[in-house]
Order: C-alpha cells, then sequence, then structure tokens
C-alpha cells in the first residue's frame, strides 16, 4: 500500500530580537502532518475475448470449455467471405481480438497493417504446428497468425441425382444437370473453378481470361441455380440442388449422415486453402487472444475441433486424436498425386478491382 505524505512549516517574520525569543520559547516544534492514505486499486485483469469468424466454423463446446477454464467471456460474430472481413476490418474501427482469413487474405490485410505480433513465449503450443504450415509466404515467421484449419474447395454431389460419379469441373456443367447445381458466393472461388476449367491460371489476372470466365458463367446462368452464400451444403442434403461448389468439410459434415453424399476434387485442378486465426492490431484483449490461441493448438482440442469441422488439422499433434475414417480419407487428406494438381490462392492486389467488377456483372446477370 502506497502513502502520500505532506509536510507543513510554520514560517517566521522576523521582528525585535525580544519579539523573536518569544515566540520561539511558546510555540509548539512543527510536526508532520499525514493526507489520508490512498489506495491504487490495482488494474483489473480483462475477462473478455472477441472473435470473428466465418460461420459454422466452431465448435459451440470448445469456446463454452475454454471459459470456464479461464474465466474470460468470448463474443462471438460471424461472416460469410473474406472479402465481408475485408470489408469490415478496412471500414474500421473494430473491438475483435481475433479474425480467421485465409491465405491472401491474410497477405492483403497484412499489407495494410492490420495484424499485431504475436508474443509466441504465451503460446507453447506453437510447437504442435505441423512444418507445413511454419513461415507461410503470407506470413513470414507466422508472425501475426497461427494456422487454424485446412482443406479444398471440390464438389459435393448425391451420386442418386448425378446417376454416375462425377471427376471434372466438365462433368458439372453437363446439360443434365441445368438448373440443379449451386456455387459458392465467394468471387475469388467461383472464377477460380471456371478459370480452371478454361485451362486458365485460378489467380489470373489477365483482363481477357477473366472476361472469358465472366462470359461462361453468365452463358450458364440457367445452369447455376444459385450462388450460395457457404450454404451449398444445405442445399445438397435438402435435395435442392444435386450438385454444390462447396468446401470440403462441409461436404463431409452432411456425408455423415447422407450415404448418397460424394465429394470429389476435379481433374483439371482445385484450390487448397488456409484459414489462419490472426491477432489484430488493435486488439484489446491480446493476452486472451494469445490464451486461445494456445489452447486451440493443444492436440486434443486440435482434433476435437476438426472432428467436428471435418476439415483437415494443421496440428501435426493432434494426428493420433482424429477419427481414423477422416484421417485416412484422401478428399480430407489428399495423396501427393492430387496435391500436385492443386492450387493456393494468390494475392492478386489491385487485379482484384477486375473480380469485383466481373462478379457483379455476374450477379446482376443472375438476378443476385
Amino acid at each position: 500500500m502506497n502513502h502520500n505524505m505532506k509536510v507543513t512549516s510554520k514560517f517566521f517574520q522576523f521582528a525585535p530580537i525580544l519579539l523573536l525569543v518569544l515566540v520561539s520559547a511558546c510555540a509548539p516544534a512543527a510536526t508532520p502532518t499525514a493526507e489520508p492514505a490512498t489506495e491504487v486499486a490495482p488494474v483489473a485483469e480483462s475477462t473478455v475475448l472477441n472473435i470473428y469468424n466465418w460461420e459454422d466454423y466452431m465448435d459451440d463446446t470448445i469456446l463454452a470449455a475454454f471459459e470456464e477454464e479461464y474465466g474470460i467471456t468470448i463474443n462471438y460474430t460471424t461472416y460469410t467471405s473474406n472479402e465481408e472481413l475485408i470489408d469490415v476490418l478496412m471500414a474500421g474501427p473494430v473491438d475483435y481480438d481475433l479474425v480467421v482469413p485465409s491465405d491472401y487474405a491474410v497477405e492483403f490485410l497484412r499489407g495494410e497493417s492490420m495484424f499485431g505480433s504475436l508474443d509466441k513465449t504465451n503460446i507453447p503450443n506453437f510447437a504442435n504446428i505441423a512444418p507445413t504450415f511454419i513461415n507461410p509466404s503470407y506470413d513470414p515467421g507466422n508472425r501475426y497468425c497461427i494456422p487454424y484449419q485446412w482443406g479444398t474447395t471440390g464438389i459435393g454431389y448425391n451420386i442418386k441425382a448425378t446417376g454416375k460419379e462425377l471427376t471434372s469441373w466438365a462433368d458439372v456443367f453437363d446439360p443434365a444437370y441445368a438448373g440443379r447445381v449451386s456455387f459458392i458466393e465467394e468471387p475469388r472461388e467461383a472464377f477460380a473453378a471456371i478459370l480452371l476449367l478454361l485451362g486458365h491460371s485460378p489467380n489470373s489476372t489477365n483482363q481477357i481470361e477473366l472476361d472469358e470466365a465472366t462470359a461462361f458463367l453468365k452463358s450458364n446462368a440457367d445452369h447455376i441455380a444459385t450462388y450460395a452464400p457457404d450454404t451449398g451444403q444445405d442445399l445438397l442434403d435438402a435435395g435442392e440442388v444435386d450438385i454444390a461448389h462447396e468446401y470440403n468439410g462441409d461436404i463431409f459434415q452432411i456425408m455423415a449422415e447422407n450415404p448418397d453424399i460424394r465429394y470429389m476434387i476435379p481433374s483439371e485442378g482445385a484450390m487448397i486453402w488456409s484459414d489462419n486465426l490472426c491477432l489484430l492490431a488493435s486488439a484489446p484483449n491480446k493476452e486472451n487472444a494469445e490464451k486461445f490461441m494456445n489452447y486451440l493448438l493443444d492436440a486434443e482440442v486440435g482434433a476435437a475441433l476438426s472432428n467436428y469441422l471435418r476439415y483437415a488439422s494443421p496440428n501435426q499433434a493432434a494426428l493420433p486424436f482424429l477419427n481414423e475414417e477422416d484421417r485416412n480419407h484422401p478428399g480430407l487428406y489428399p495423396p501427393e498425386e492430387v496435391l500436385a494438381r492443386m492450387f493456393f490462392f494468390a494475392n492478386i492486389g489491385s487485379a482484384s478491382q477486375l473480380y469485383d467488377d466481373a462478379w457483379s456483372e455476374v450477379l446482376a446477370n443472375h438476378g443476385q
């Protein structure tokens, strides 16, 4: 406890010597007078964590277990695309501590100084991350993020409805399936699929190639029933479509209940991605954010997350705790020959405007 002390003094005005002696003899000695003690209250430790994540991308029991263990309340908000996340962060300011952008979005946001540096001494479970996800090009040195989940974007389909196994993007556009196909309402993903079908790079910044892909989607507007906001798996499961362009984990979630559902990675190639848990530079609860990162990187917690989401885990320590069926499924952990024809999204810089303009044209033509 600290005390602030103040000493008071008497000041004398010199007069005749006799008066000075008399006053000196009669006056009491000066004594210090203490003010009432003021206690400095300790700074209260934050008990809040604000997370902004994709829809349907967390096991609520994991959040509840973390809250109980650490006494921290999690405020959890969701978005439906990297573009939505970027728009929200760029509009700012925000109170979020952690966000979950995909690889190319990490690179963009890093360039905009949106992230804060991690103190890895607070994240000892960082050692559990598989070498593949250490020092990625979009976050050199894992300075701002840890890997969250990874996977592929391919095709889910109901084999009873299609009547055969599908193997390619070309199969998706078989006239027999007109009006029975959904595509992800996410411009980079949708254009990547069509660019691959047309024999181009899924990261093309060539105006002519992008125009070709735009024309293809417009001419096949009747073939695509809807551009779905990451809900294609629900449409497929409900029988509203027979084929869904979707993230593999979303399809695997409904495969568990529906034996007619299949997932395939098209022969022309497909996208592979890594989503990342990143600390914002403006995070008001940095220590809590790092506690949560460390918690998710625990071997058993990391396995529980992937077992629930049905996505691949970047946590090598979690592998022994994964569902054996998932661990051995080529749709979740593709073999090398399949990985060889898969692509990560690249940060296309100013060319993103080309995609935005083309996407607006596609949606307007589709009536969405």
